[in-house]
């Protein structure tokens, strides 16, 4: 019985957009193959020195005939190169809709963390036709994530986020694959994406044992990191306000302006002399070393989502703790 199936099932919006780029490039390559495959066979056996072919008035140039080979591959490039940039950009463009989940890789696992604080390990639980937006980062070295019967891969990079998003069209189990090698056991960075229907997704999640929200995680790192001693309405120190701040265009000293997403966050907080803000001094220390990029997820979804900023500033440490306790 045949269990080896030359490409994997089509089971995401993608799969469909991607397919039809691969197999018209395969097409057109095995067309190239036969045909100059065919006329160097015929010109070999025609030719042949043995052969009384008539070899007299060899033409030394053909500018029609180079014309024509030249103006098609012109023709023909140039289509796949716009039509493979629109499928591109149709698959690469999240819609608003979308679920924001975070992926940390590590050697050698995936770890998935959902915003309402459920967490797993080399399994991503989701629900069928609901677009699903990762925010992906690398605690060591470069991974890729990688579910082929979605057809979508983006490389995962310390320091840094990258994104991908996709919409999954069927239920089921599907594999997760590391498509960059990352050391030793790279070959043992599996995982599962298990599509399942909207109800049975709403009835996992709140069978899933979670201590608090990301966003309640946030704020209590907020007010731990010392962060509410500065990034409030009322503190007493100059800073930025961050209310309101994700999405938001930044001016920096420099005179250039950036828009403040996840990844200006990130840096914000890891590297802030990098990007400092118009009228504000470069005195905010770095965290880098003292907050995981766990909790730099939380934080972030804390500044993107929490509207009242003000009541961090009356959190304290202790208040984690106590939280903790429960």
């Amino acid at each position: 019985m045949w269990d080896f199936p030359l490409f994997p099932e089509q089971a995401s919006t993608a799969a469909r957009h991607v397919d039809q780029v691969y197999f018209a490039l395969i097409a057109l390559s095995i067309f190239f193959i036969f045909s100059i495959g065919g006329a160097a066979l015929y010109f070999m056996t025609h030719y042949h020195f043995r052969r009384d072919a008539d070899r007299r008035n060899v033409p030394k140039s053909n500018w029609k005939l180079e014309v024509i080979f030249i103006g098609s591959a012109v023709v023909v490039s140039t289509f796949f190169f716009f039509w493979g940039a629109y499928k591109y950009l149709k698959i690469s463009q999240a819609t608003d809709d979308a679920l924001e989940l975070f992926v940390l890789g590590k050697q050698w696992m995936w770890k998935v963390q959902y915003p309402e604080g459920q967490r797993e390990i080399n399994r991503l639980h989701i629900p069928v036709n609901q677009p699903i937006m990762l925010r992906l980062t690398s605690q060591d070295v470069i991974h890729s994530f990688y579910v082929p019967a979605f057809r979508v891969k983006q490389d995962v990079v310390p320091g840094r986020y990258t994104t991908l998003w996709f919409e999954a069209t069927k239920t089921g189990t599907f594999k997760l694959e590391c498509a960059e090698y990352c050391g030793t056991d790279h070959s043992r960075m599996l995982g599962e994406v298990v599509v399942m229907s909207a109800p049975d997704f709403a009835r996992w999640l709140a069978n899933r044992p979670v201590q608090s929200t990301m966003v309640a995680q946030g704020e209590r790192i907020f007010a731990r990191a010392g962060c509410s001693g500065c990034h409030t309405a009322a503190s007493a120190v100059h800073a930025p306000d961050l209310q309101g701040l994700f999405g938001r265009r930044v001016a920096l000293s420099t005179g250039e302006t950036l828009v403040a997403d996840a990844s200006y966050i990130r840096d914000s907080i890891l590297l802030p002399k990098k990007h400092v803000v118009a009228g504000y001094a470069p005195i905010m220390p770095s965290f880098e070393g003292q907050l995981s990029e766990q909790e730099i997820f939380a934080l972030l979804e804390f500044i993107k989502f929490e509207p009242a900023l003000n009541d961090a500033a009356n959190a304290s440490p202790n208040t984690e703790k106590n939280d903790a306790n429960k």
